[in-house]
């Protein structure tokens, strides 16, 4: 048996480097355990032996290649397995990496597909609440993901809050922009984040200001927002109030048009 040690919970390039070590080496998948931090290794397990000199490199797609970056941060304890065992098989079967319908594509494809919601939830449902520090002002979010997906995300906040110096905590993992650098750090608890700051009020009176009673539909509205995330949301607790009262302010808004409509009418016989 062989084990292969990862840098972090979805180590990408160490996993690539060592599947491509493994294929020339000629071992099978089931000769192998993966083992991210904290994960210990097997008893008798060791490193992988020398790969030969001018072992071939196997064919991936490309496509193949960006779902399974986008797999590997999945939860799934298996991943790491599942996608060697992909390519061990792709040595005999040329188009398997590229066969939907293959049981274990499948899997990956949803896997992939589970990242990427749990990527757009983060980006849409992650607020900051600013406190003050020794070094100056820092904003703080609290989030918890499905999956594995604050190292390959923390990009977007650099780019949307490069001004900030912020956190984003989560149970898995931490990551700290200083305005020059993005740090990461073991997961944190709850109780590290602010409960509130004084924007709250801000969020809130925005929210109510774009909500629409005329297009609301509560069943599409949880589907997009599910209510694990209202928690960490200051708009959610309006949420309630605002759907309640949602059909009379859809009748203000019929009858406000109603009365414009017959204004316009009666300018137009007078014009006429």
């Amino acid at each position: 048996m062989y084990s292969v040690a990862l840098e972090d919970e979805a180590d990408w390039v160490g996993w690539r480097r060592a599947a491509r070590h493994l294929l020339a080496a000629g071992i099978p998948p089931e000769a192998v355990t993966w083992h991210p931090p904290d994960t210990p290794a097997g008893l008798f397990a060791g490193p992988p032996p020398p790969a030969p000199a001018g072992a071939p490199a196997l064919a991936v797609p490309r496509d193949w290649l960006a779902m399974a970056e986008r797999g590997i941060r999945h939860s799934d304890p298996e991943r790491f397995a599942l996608l060697y065992a992909l390519l061990w098989d792709a040595r005999a079967e040329p188009g398997l990496l590229r066969r939907p319908t293959e049981p274990r594509m499948q899997r990956l494809s949803a896997m992939a597909r589970a990242v990427k919601r749990d990527a757009h939830k983060l980006h849409a449902f992650l607020r900051f609440r600013e406190i003050d520090t020794a070094e100056g002002p820092r904003s703080i979010a609290w989030f918890e993901p499905e999956h594995h997906i604050l190292e390959a995300e923390a990009g977007f906040f650099v780019r949307r809050f490069a001004i900030l110096r912020w956190s984003i905590l989560t149970p898995r993992r931490c990551a700290h922009w200083d305005g020059e650098a993005v740090t990461f750090a073991p997961g944190a608890r709850r109780a590290d984040a602010p409960a509130f700051d004084a924007a709250e009020d801000l969020w809130r009176t925005y929210f109510a200001s774009i909500f629409n009673p005329a297009r609301l539909k509560p069943e599409a509205m949880r589907a997009e927002m599910p209510k694990k995330y209202w928690k960490n949301l200051p708009e959610a607790s309006i949420i309630p109030q605002l759907m309640q009262g949602a059909s009379g302010r859809v009748k203000v808004m019929m009858g406000q048009e109603f009365v414009e409509g017959r204004k316009q009418r009666g300018s137009h016989r007078q014009e006429g």
